[in-house]
């Protein structure tokens, strides 16, 4: 699993992340475990398929870092 925490400043921010992480996922067909709330934002990837880590995981990966970094 390629798992992540993000933290935020109020319980929006951390909705408006998890909307352009769904939407990011939705594009590339390739859908995390996503869990919320007040302030944070937590991203499980892995390929269920394969029960495993694929390419696919670290490019999804890396565009949902690119959400906060941006």
């Amino acid at each position: 699993y390629l798992i992540k925490k993000f933290k935020f400043k109020n319980f929006k921010e951390s909705q408006n992340f998890v909307n352009q992480a769904g939407d990011i996922a939705e594009k590339e067909n390739h859908h995390p475990d996503i869990f919320f709330g007040w302030g944070y934002a937590q991203i499980k990837i892995f390929t269920h398929a394969i029960n495993g880590l694929a390419e696919s995981d670290f490019v999804l990966a890396a565009k949902i870092d690119k959400i906060v970094n941006d």
